[in-house]
């Protein structure tokens, strides 16, 4: 690769872009290419024909990039459309992520069963206090729903079986899924999340799942469900989720992404007992960086060969 090989400092939001700068230029590695990799600034883009990023800005398609790499898995902040036009290759970060978003999701319902978000809030206040003798549960037989079956899907599904939960999923096509006890069409939503005590999102924001979870979704919900997306924001319709949780309509909700990021400090879930809050952080890990590292070599590599990118989105 004769040109520089960009990344965006935009990527210091999940690490430090020169680990990942460091991690590429590793003396050990064998990519069989000239690799010059920057930091770069959005101003210093124009530089590079190739782009590791974690933001999107109009000024890349002003510059003369061949390539762009996001860092996460979800591209719809990028114009696709655009790319395509321009012949802008963009690849994406799927496939890293389902062991860690996994481990979060069933931290999330480790919390909801064993209530121990609610002792951590009254540690907050010095307080000693138990709940009713009725309310912690056992994860063990108890139900939940995967709302998409991709890597991320399969990364709760896998731990939600080995805590002994009675799996099932939801995907397009119902093939089966090794964790999963029974998959569901997307066409039987409703009836499929009817009856699960967690029902998780792990679906890509796209036309058919933007505004997924509505009104009529929540209402299919047990009133002890609880809600856990780690998708994206506008999979679920928000205003009619803060809605059903003050009705007294689920249990709670544990949401990692929001429909707008930062949360807003007036929204009313930041106060509600029983929604637990992270900031889009579900799939953080301090070897994130090395992971990033391993899909750019190889895409470097297959640049280099003329083979076709992996991971590629447009």
């Amino acid at each position: 690769m004769s040109s520089p090989l960009g990344i965006h400092d935009s990527v210091a939001a999940v690490f430090p872009a020169e680990r990942l700068r460091d991690a590429l230029v590793d003396d050990d590695l064998d990519l069989e290419v000239d690799l010059d990799v920057r930091v770069v600034s959005t101003a210093e883009v124009d530089d590079c024909t190739a782009l590791v990023t974690f933001a999107y800005d109009d000024a890349f398609l002003e510059a003369d990039l061949e390539w762009v790499h996001s860092i996460q898995a979800g591209v719809d902040r990028f114009p696709l459309e655009t790319f395509r036009e321009r012949g802008i290759a963009l690849t994406n970060s799927t496939g890293i992520h389902g062991d860690l978003v996994g481990e979060t999701v069933a931290g999330y319902m480790l919390s909801f069963a064993r209530r121990l978000h609610r002792y951590r809030s009254s540690q907050e206040h010095s307080e000693w206090r138990r709940p009713p003798w009725d309310e912690p549960f056992s994860l063990r037989g108890t139900s939940v729903c995967v709302v998409g079956l991709g890597t991320l899907g399969q990364g709760v599904a896998s731990r939600a079986d080995a805590l002994g939960m009675r799996v099932s999923g939801v995907k397009r096509t119902p093939t089966p899924v090794d964790g999963v006890d029974e998959v569901h069409p997307s066409s039987a939503l409703r009836e499929a999340i009817a009856d699960a005590r967690f029902v998780v999102l792990a679906v890509p924001l796209t036309d058919d799942t933007e505004k997924l979870i509505g009104e009529p979704e929540l209402s299919a919900m047990r009133e002890d469900a609880v809600l856990i997306n780690v998708a994206r924001g506008p999979v679920v319709d928000e205003a009619a989720l803060v809605d059903a949780l003050e009705r007294g309509d689920l249990a709670g909700a544990a949401l990692d992404v929001f429909e707008t990021e930062p949360l807003p400090e007036s929204s009313p879930l930041w106060e509600m007992d029983d929604v637990i809050v992270t900031p889009h952080v579900a799939a953080m890990s301090e070897d994130y960086y090395r992971r990033i590292a391993a899909l750019v070599r190889e895409n470097v590599r297959r640049r280099a060969a003329g083979e076709e990118y992996a991971n590629r989105v447009v």
